[in-house]
């Protein structure tokens, strides 16, 4: 029991003070089980000294919005082409409902929390993303990252939950990627931890292997991983976006299952973890 208790001692000295960057989204967002589990999870950090950043997606959503507007959707390279019309709905839809939500449940646990896009103070500086040539319209890519503002939150004893929308030298709004707008925050704040959380266990050897995740990866072998076709589809720009932040200083960076319980926690708190975990 004496080791226990030191060992739980020693892990909570270690990530008192340290921001960690929760990048929340995608399926796990619509089960109320596994949402309510995560913001307790997300509250004791909190209680345990660390200091949450929450960064939320919020595609289905969108989605949903989109087809009850009778709005056709467009995807190029897994990114949503974003005209005037969409970006207004995205923008509706993540700056308002989903935000708030986040921000409702947190503070209902008792924590302080405030609500903001990469718009508010100028975040999440962009301009358009373009790929192979493809005009995706008003998809953001990240040129500056400022935190004065998240900052002043954090100092204040508040968890800023930040909503992927930024705007341009001249004030257009974009709608940014959620993982890449998070990996972007996390170096830009110097986190200690980057936890992308998602509805697979992390990285696997097969795919059509559940029991053959990798625990751990080094940023080359990552590389490797991505060459070798090990790594393909939808997990290639999450896993670019993971080794592109150890690469600028992020010291670890996790993707995890977050439909697990506490899936956080176990992450953090125990020596193997639960997902895959990004070192130098």
């Amino acid at each position: 029991m004496i080791n226990l208790f030191e060992k739980s001692k020693v892990l909570i000295e270690k990530f008192t003070g340290k921001i960690i960057i929760i990048k929340y989204g995608g399926s796990i967002m619509n089960n109320s089980e596994i949402d309510n589990c995560l913001m307790q999870d997300i509250v004791l950090m909190k209680h345990l000294g660390m200091k949450p950043v929450i960064v939320h997606g919020g595609g289905n959503e969108i989605n949903q919005m989109l087809d009850r507007l009778g709005i056709k959707t467009k995807f190029i390279k897994g990114l949503r082409v974003t005209d005037e019309i969409t970006m207004e709905t995205a923008e509706m839809v993540l700056a308002g409902k989903i935000n708030k939500n986040i921000v409702n449940k947190l503070q209902i646990k008792g924590v302080n929390a405030v609500g903001i896009t990469g718009k508010d103070g100028h975040t999440f500086v962009t301009k358009q993303k373009i790929i192979d040539n493809e005009d995706l319209g008003l998809v953001g890519d990240i040129q500056k990252t400022n935190t004065k503002l998240i900052n002043t939150l954090i100092s204040n004893d508040f968890i800023p939950v930040i909503a992927p929308i930024g705007t341009d030298c001249i004030g257009r709004t974009y709608n940014i990627n959620a993982d890449f707008a998070a990996s972007s925050l996390a170096v830009s704040l110097k986190a200690a931890e980057l936890i992308f959380l998602t509805d697979v266990r992390g990285v696997l050897k097969n795919i059509n292997d559940k029991d053959s995740l990798i625990s751990k990866i080094t940023v080359s072998e990552g590389k490797k991983l991505i060459e070798n076709g090990i790594i393909s589809s939808g997990m290639i720009p999450k896993v670019q976006n993971c080794i592109e932040a150890v690469e600028k200083g992020v010291n670890r960076v996790h993707i995890i299952d977050g439909k697990i319980d506490h899936s956080l926690l176990c992450e953090i708190f125990t020596d193997k973890g639960i997902g895959t975990n990004f070192i130098r």
